[in-house]
């Protein structure tokens, strides 16, 4: 594997690890004095390294996008890839980043500082997009990898894929993009404004000195019930829950009478400590600030240096948190510079969480396009 002297390779199980023994330099200032990249692979890299392909993630997913030999454990991703699946492992060779800032094994504010001994929280730098961008490349500097076949981002990884072809434009050959957009708009940003605020107003957040014993689990419970409003669509829910009651929970003066407000809870609790909530706070700004066409007089002429030879951009009719409008502005970006570009509005109740959900629908629509490019 090709490194730099100041890079190597660990092992964890299924998951391997960029280690970079140098300081990282953050694209609004700051630094941190050496980083770790999490990262997973499928298939097997060919003699030309060519048929590469990355995955960059959602908020919220570890680098197991797909189970393996190591840990055979479903993926978040599981019926997409693997051998004789949509993202065919035959014959293509799979990477799964963990985003810098996550705290599913890659360095981020829940990871410690070195030079303190203690956990970063808030003395973690500004992070963007365009830092989680940064951190892919150098896991594909490390293998060798000078250009993918594809680069695959679903929702925030959509984001970070726009921002690592910014970054090196050939990057690519084929770029497929899923519920995703070049920028946030007013409802994603007052959704995730909300979400941020509940988990800061929470009494144990401590202005981030909270403990694994004194964790601000009320916040991150309304946060993340917050985020289910948005991920999911009210057709779904009108059809699944209708005014079914609740019958998993106690009732109380004010609390839980339906099926739905149960579902939310259950899937809240989940969440409290999957994820650590300075984490959630530095990547929910970073998609909030980050604006594909900045630095140019409009989005359309964003998408002049890229040098992709085709993109295929999947949306969801119901999904309110990143509207199908938002891929067709990506495909009319990359169309006007001559790039064949796929737009696929697919009909899905299911809302921005049905690419993680309608296998019915999303692995024929992935299928077919991982079939024709080259």
């Amino acid at each position: 594997m090709p490194q730099s002297p100041t890079t190597r390779t660990s092992r964890k199980g299924a998951t391997r690890f960029l280690n970079v023994e140098e300081p990282f330099r953050f694209f609004k200032g700051g630094l941190i004095p050496r980083l770790d990249i999490a990262f997973e692979t499928w298939g097997e890299l060919n003699a030309d390294r060519s048929n590469a392909s990355l995955v960059m993630t959602g908020l919220s997913p570890s680098a197991h996008a797909a189970s393996s030999e190591e840990n055979p454990e479903d993926g978040w991703w599981e019926p997409m890839i693997g051998p004789g699946k949509p993202i065919d492992t035959r014959s293509n060779f799979i990477i799964c980043v963990n985003s810098l800032g996550s705290c599913k094994g890659s360095t981020g504010p829940a990871s410690i500082n070195p030079e303190t001994g203690k956990q970063y929280r808030l003395s973690f730098p500004d992070l963007t997009i365009q830092d989680i961008a940064a951190a892919g490349k150098l896991v594909l500097d490390a293998l060798g990898i000078e250009q993918l076949r594809c680069l695959i981002g679903p929702s925030m990884g959509g984001m970070s894929g726009l921002a690592l072809m910014r970054q090196q434009p050939d990057i690519a050959r084929h770029f497929l993009a899923i519920s995703t957009a070049a920028r946030a708009e007013p409802f994603a940003i007052a959704i995730r404004s909300l979400q941020r605020e509940t988990i800061v107003r929470d009494p144990h957040w401590q202005d981030g000195a909270y403990t694994n014993e004194d964790w601000p689990e009320t916040g991150m419970r309304l946060a993340r019930k917050l985020g289910m409003i948005s991920y999911r669509s009210g057709s779904e829910w009108r059809t699944r829950f209708g005014r079914q009651p609740q019958r998993r929970y106690s009732p109380r003066l004010f609390g839980m009478h339906f099926a739905v407000e149960s579902y939310l809870e259950n899937a809240a609790r989940k969440f409290i400590r999957d994820f650590d909530p300075c984490s959630y706070l530095y990547l929910s700004q970073a998609m909030d600030l980050y604006d594909f066409a900045e630095g140019y007089p409009d989005l359309i002429k964003a998408f002049e240096p890229l040098q992709l030879q085709s993109a295929k951009i999947i949306g969801v009719e119901t999904d309110v948190l990143w509207p199908p409008h938002q891929q067709r502005e990506i495909c009319q970006g990359l169309s006007a510079y001559g790039v064949d570009c796929d737009p696929q509005m697919l009909p899905s109740v299911q809302g921005h969480d049905a690419f993680l959900v309608d296998y019915a629908r999303f692995c024929p629509a992935i299928g077919d396009y991982f079939a024709k490019i080259k």
